[in-house]
């Protein structure tokens, strides 16, 4: 659904508003900048969590610390949705949120075995939700009143993020060679969603 929404929304909205050199550009940015946020700061990756074993509460703390950071593209991408039109932004929210809740979901089964806290944990997680907030805020209210090619570039960067997210995390995290029936079809699925009015 994200590289749909990637493909098929952000990126022709940019091309409506922006030269298509500036759009080419925003777009590559948008997956470099992510590709050096994923390689710099921790997140939930499920296979590295089965590879490696280092001190618990340093990885826990990392990996909240890196989730939290994480999340702001994320924000950025749907606040740059909603600041072009209130249906794209909806949309780019679902798309990130399929990911954000189980990657929030594998963030506090770890926290809660080093707090042995439930309602500590729940309160940490959900602080970082709240940088996917600021990214947000950012995204709509500060791009909203810019130039036009500024504000037309941001869909191509909020691309970027979701098409590195989708290629990265999410396809991998699908296991498609494992259920490769399942796979193909939920992504058909996903684009279709996107492509209906």
């Amino acid at each position: 659904m994200m590289l749909g929404i990637s493909f098929f929304q952000l990126i022709p909205e940019s091309l409506e508003i922006t030269p298509f050199y500036l759009v080419i550009i925003s777009f590559l940015i948008g997956v470099v900048t992510f590709r050096i946020i994923d390689r710099t700061l921790p997140h939930i990756n499920p296979e590295l969590l089965k590879k490696e074993k280092p001190s618990i509460e340093r990885s826990v703390t990392m990996l909240v610390i890196g989730m939290a950071l994480h999340n702001i593209p994320e924000g950025l991408a749907i606040g740059v949705g909603f600041a072009l039109t209130p249906a794209l932004g909806i949309m780019i929210a679902v798309g990130i949120a399929a990911q954000d809740v189980p990657e929030n979901i594998a963030t506090i089964i770890p926290l809660y075995g080093v707090t042995k806290n439930k309602t500590k944990s729940f309160i940490i997680v959900t602080v970082t939700i709240l940088f996917e907030l600021l990214g947000f805020i950012f995204g709509y209210y500060f791009l909203k009143g810019t130039s036009l090619d500024l504000l037309g570039a941001s869909p191509a960067l909020a691309a970027g993020f979701m098409a590195y997210i989708s290629v990265e995390e999410l396809i991998p995290a699908a296991q498609i060679r494992q259920n490769l029936k399942v796979g193909v079809s939920g992504f058909i699925l996903g684009l279709i969603c996107v492509l209906v009015p």
